[in-house]
This record gives structure tokens, sequence and C-alpha cells, in this order.
């Protein structure tokens, strides 16, 4: 549709989409429907909201707890597939649209934790919620909603009130920016290579991707850039160390140099900000004020974690780097070991080993394959079926969509899959939903959830083979999409993966332990030309494995856990230099030497546009959760229904009707204990 049409065909405006199962159609969505959708949106949702301020009944759950859980539908609806589509497949117009549309978002949130109003009326229910004959979902609603005003300053005076606005429509504005900063940046660097010489060490897929990569630029030779899976490989396998080291430089100093896309005081601005908005509503820190949401409660829990960790994991990574060094001395080099070598040479450790080579599983894990052990897995746990279909549109001719239905053939979700780079979308891999699950009079509003990964895009000569690493991220993004795809609550605030940060990566976690499960692998893991399955010794060595290095990858993740953190605690306004901030706060978790000129936060979207800030340790936390959670199914065995059946009934379909660790306890019998996971990686 031309921008020219009126906006009475914008299908954005309408009350329900009139294709299969109310999917986005978006190839009727214009870019410039974007705008007008959201000034309807608002403006509906406005009046929706006044409304419930000004119902004259006496406040109660349903006219007012309820009522505004489901106002704002068409804004949510718009917002949904903007913003997801702007991270997914952007341009310079939608991120245009981002810009001015992030403040209004802020506005419009504000102008309702603001509306006195409405915050007596919902205080009124809260103060009467011991009297009132609700079940436990209907308490958390009630519980989360007074939060959301008491922490979005309710009850803060006029004048801090507008303090708090400016804040937050700065933060959104200045979050979007980060994160299209670091797109920018990682888009802009590319290593062209003419000489086949330079290509020495690298294995053919990655040699293939990078003539591929050069192709589409009408460009001879090869092409390599930051995109993960050509910047990964390169790493491990590139025998040329000075271009290791330029292709590590590119990637750590991206938003750092000195142009339009440097982040630096764009971080710190957004770390101050946080910090004024947290004192302003009554909290020491930002990070007191997030983690009162989570199961960790207060930083001090954090910090203790995480100083755990690094007691448990640091000597032993110092070890790990030792043996490391020495093979570089043992290949007749005499260098310290910097961190541009340790991919390499560890790598070269692991060969020496355990004649080990990641590069061996790739013809094993071709990406239909994966997708169709990834469905076995759902179906042999739950009973789950995945239909794909053409009569869904999407958003890039590269989108995969499928039905997906229950053991008893009740239709469950829609699925989309978007799994390669490009010059659109962001780097990473994530599941966000399009829909999400709810009941609206009485019928079960089923999701639209989707998968997006940046992995090997198919060559001329081969198909898309991932590597080890690759499978087990997707069976971690998988776990997410099955979190969402199997809510069944009656709140759309509550669905799906709406839980505490770190809580939301257990499902996610716990399946990729199936990656070294023999009796797994043998469903889907043949070579994509023999027909041969994975060999019984390459899934022993993978399980082997598991404790190669593993002291080194976990203070790795430790340390970004320790940036976030520091950024995230400050208790007064940071004025030094983003670098030397950097550099104090994690000495307590530094392996190698400092590579001047690099750092993590300039580029860290996870705490600075991606929703993890002060949050970053759950991933780790959460491998705390999925450890113990295993054991429930290696003691009953790995494909055991009933152990399935109370995972998904007390965690994958109860989204956040209750706390975390209720649910955990329902379905483990009691709690989690750090210890599952040292002992199961090694550390202990």
């Amino acid at each position: 549709m031309s921008s020219g049409k009126s906006q009475n065909n914008n299908p954005l405006l309408s009350k329900s989409f009139n294709t299969p199962y109310e999917t986005v159609p978006f190839e009727s969505i214009n870019e410039e429907f974007y705008m007008p959708a959201f000034e309807q949106a608002f403006e509906e949702g406005r009046r929706e909201i006044k409304l419930i301020a000004e119902n004259p009944s006496s406040p109660d759950f349903e006219n007012t707890i309820e009522a505004i859980d489901k106002a704002a539908k068409l804004l949510n609806r718009v917002s949904n597939v903007f913003f997801n589509l702007n991270h997914a497949e952007t341009s310079i117009r939608l991120q245009e649209i981002a810009r001015k549309v992030a403040p209004l978002l802020s506005d419009f949130d504000n102008d309702i934790t603001f509306n006195q109003k409405l915050f007596q009326k919902v205080k009124h229910v809260y103060d009467m919620r011991e009297s009132l004959n609700l079940s436990a979902e209907q308490k958390t609603l009630l519980e989360k909603t007074y939060l959301r005003f008491f922490r979005n300053g309710a009850t803060l005076g006029k004048e801090q009130q507008n303090k708090l606005r400016n804040i937050s429509r700065e933060l959104s504005e200045l979050t979007l920016k980060f994160d299209d900063n670091v797109l920018a940046e990682t888009n802009s660097f590319e290593l062209h290579i003419t000489e086949e010489e330079q290509l020495s060490g690298l294995p053919e897929p990655v040699k293939e991707s990078a003539a591929s990569e050069a192709k589409s630029k009408s460009k001879e030779g090869w092409v390599f850039t930051l995109q993960a899976p050509i910047y990964w490989p390169f790493m491990k396998y590139s025998h040329n160390r000075q271009l290791r080291e330029q292709m590590f430089r590119a990637m750590m100093s991206r938003c750092l140099k000195n142009n339009e896309n440097n982040n630096t005081d764009i971080l710190k601005r957004i770390a101050n900000l946080r910090l004024e908005k947290a004192k302003l509503l009554g909290y020491s820190t930002h990070a007191h004020l997030m983690l009162e949401e989570r199961m960790a409660k207060k930083p001090d829990t954090v910090f203790d974690f995480l100083n755990r960790l690094i007691e448990a994991a640091k000597p032993l990574a110092g070890k790990e780097i030792d043996e490391v060094q020495k093979m570089v001395y043992d290949d007749g080099s005499d260098f310290k070991l910097q961190y541009w070598d340790w991919w390499y040479y560890a790598e070269k450790l692991k060969k020496k080993l355990y004649d080990f080579d990641e590069e061996q599983y790739r013809p094993y894990f071709e990406l239909r394959k994966v997708r169709k052990g990834a469905f076995a897995l759902a179906a042999r746990l739950w009973g789950l079926s995945f239909k794909p279909t053409n009569n869904i549109d999407v958003y890039h001719p590269d989108v995969e969509v499928y039905e997906v239905f229950d053991e008893d053939g009740s239709f469950l979700s829609v699925l989309y899959l978007d799994f390669f780079p490009r010059k659109g979308k962001s780097p990473g891999a994530w599941m966000t939903s399009y829909r999400e699950q709810e009941i609206i009079e009485g019928k079960n509003i089923r999701p639209h959830v989707s998968l997006v990964f940046n992995f090997p895009k198919p060559s001329e000569d081969n198909p898309s083979l991932l590597n080890f690493s690759e499978f087990s991220t997707f069976l971690h993004e998988f776990g997410h999409a099955l979190h969402g795809m199997l809510s069944n609550v009656s709140y759309n605030t509550l669905s799906g993966t709406n839980v505490y940060r770190d809580f939301v990566e257990l499902p996610s976690q716990l399946l990729e332990n199936w990656a070294t499960e023999k009796n797994f692998l043998v469903m889907f893991a043949r070579h994509y030309l023999t027909g041969e399955l994975l060999p019984a010794e390459l899934i022993e060595k993978v399980i082997e494995l598991r404790k190669f290095n593993v002291a080194f990858n976990t203070m790795r993740q430790v340390n970004y856990g320790v940036i976030d953190m520091a950024w995230h605690s400050i208790n007064q306004t940071v004025v030094e230099s983003v670098e030397l901030f950097e550099d104090k706060a994690t000495e307590p978790a530094k392996l190698l030497p400092e590579v001047k000129g690099t750092m993590i936060s300039p580029a860290f979207s996870h705490i600075f546009a991606g929703g993890y800030s002060a949050g970053y340790y759950s991933y780790k936390w959460a491998e705390v959760l999925d450890a113990d959670a295993f054991k429930a199914f290696r003691e009953k065995g790995v494909f055991d229904r009933d152990t399935a059946k109370k995972f998904r009934e007390n965690i994958l379909s109860r989204g956040g009707t209750e706390d975390p660790m209720l649910l955990y306890k329902r379905f483990r019998g009691k709690e989690p204990d750090v210890d599952a996971m040292l002992e199961r990686d090694g550390l202990k």
C-alpha cells in the first residue's frame, strides 16, 4: 500500500486483524502507517484510562484492577508490532519513528501512574485486599498494579513527578539511541581479505559465508563481519594473529570510537538518570529499585552470589589460563596470552587433549534437522506438534511460520522463526511475542511467539550448519518460546515470560541440558550429506568438555554481572571516565591483561537498552535453578512425562502469577542450592 492512502485502510487500526489466528498482516503494513496508529492508540488509551478513573462506582477488583490491565489494548498491539520489527527488520524510517514514539510512550505511562484519582482507586482496592476473595493470580495482579503506581511516582508531589517525567522521557530516548549506535557500529565494520593465504586455519563453511558476504557487497574475495556466526569462528580458528587482534579490537571498541556512534556519554547519562530516578522514588540505588521485584530482592544478595562464584572459579580459571599459556609456548611462540589469543589457543588445547574440534559437529547440526529435533523434544515431553504454514504473513522472506498444537489437538500458538543475519537485524538471539496469551470474556487468546537468531546463512554449496554452541542457543531460545506458548493464565501482564528477570532464564537454560543427552541427539543429529548419526564418541566428548575451561567461562559471565551491578549500584553521580569506572569495577574478575582502547560497557545492550539493568547476574542465577531442576528429570528419566507435566503445570503455564520461589518449590519440592550448579560444572 502507498503511504498516500487513507488511514481508514490502516490495518494497525482495525479492531482485530482479519487474518489466520489474527496474526499481524505484515505485507499490508506500510511504514507510514505507524505514527497515525500510535497517535490514535494513545488517544484511545487515554480515553479508556479516564473512564476507569472517573467511574462513579465504588472501586473494586473488576472495575479498577482488571480494567487497568485490559486498557490500552490497541497501543500494546501497535507497540508489539513496531518495536519487534525495529529489532528484527529495522530501517532509517523505523528508527526515526522509534525516537519520536519512545518519549510519548514514557509520557503515556506517567500519565497513568501520576493520575491521583486512579491511584486512589487502586489504593482503595489494595488496602482492602485481605477482605477480598481473590485467587492467587488476582492477588498477584493487584499487588503488581499497586507497586506499578508506587514504584513510578504515584505518591510523589507535583514537582517531583515532573522531574520523574523528564527523566523517564530522556531515558527512553537514550536507551533507543544506545541500541541504534550498537547496531550501526556492528554493521559498519568489515575485514576485507583478497589473499587466500590470510584465510589459513578457517573452516570451509566460514570461508564460504565470508565469500557469500563479499559477493553480496559486490566485492572480490572474502568479507568478515562482527556478526556472531562469522566473528567467533574467526577468533577460534584463524592462524593470523594480527587479523585476530584486528577483529577483537573492532568488536570490543564498538561505540567507543570518536564518531557519531560513541556511547560513553550516553551510558553514563543513563546510569546517572537511573540513580536520580531511584532516589526520587525513595530507593538508595537503581539496583535496589530493580531487585525489589526479583528473586534476589536486594543488591547484597547479588554481590554475595557473584563473590561466591568468583571465590569458586577464579583460582581454577588461573590454572586454565596457565594451561592455555603453555599451549602458546608449545606452539613455538613466546608472547603473553592476550584476549585475541584465548579462543584460538584454547581451541588448540581442546584439540590436543580431547582431539576435539567444534567444527566437527557442524555437518550433524544442519539447521532444519536441529529445528526438527527441538520440535521432537517438545512432542516427546508435552505432546506438542508443529505444522508449517504459508498462509500467514511474514516481515521478511527468511521467516518461517508454524501453527503449534497441544497433545489433544487444540491450537496453542503461532511460532515465527527468523534465522539469519541481515543489515536491519540486531545482533544476538532472542524470543519475543507479537501477541501474549490471556483470557478475555472466557476465551483463551493464544500467543504469537517469535524466535530471532543470527545463524550462518546457507551458501551456494551448503545448507546452514550450526556448531555446538549455536545448537545450544537454538535450544535456549526454544525454551523461552515454550514458556510463552504454554502459558495458561488470565491476565496478559502475568502471562508467559512476564516473570522476574532472574527467573525468566530457567526454562531456556533447562532446555540446554538436552544438548548433551544421547537419547535426544540420536533423534535428529545426522550428517547432512551421508545421513550418518552423530558418532557416540563426539557425544561423549561434548559431555566431557562441559567442564573444559568452565572456570574461565564462568568468570567471563561474572565479569558482565559485576559491570552491570557496578553501574547500577552507584549512590552518587558518576563523573569519571567510563574507562576508569569499568577498569575499577572489573578488578575482582580480571583474568587476562587489559587491552587499551577496548571496553564492554559502550556496547553492553543487555543492560543499557535491553531490560537487564541490575539483572545480568540472572543468567548464572538461573543456572543454579536449571542444574537443580534437571536433576528431577535425571532422577526419573530425561523424557519422563510426569516430570515434564509437573514442570509445565508449575512453571511453564503459570507465567508470573505467583512468587517464583513458590512455583519452583511446587515443582521440585524444595528450594534450589548453588551447590547443584557448582558440582555440575566441577567448581566445587
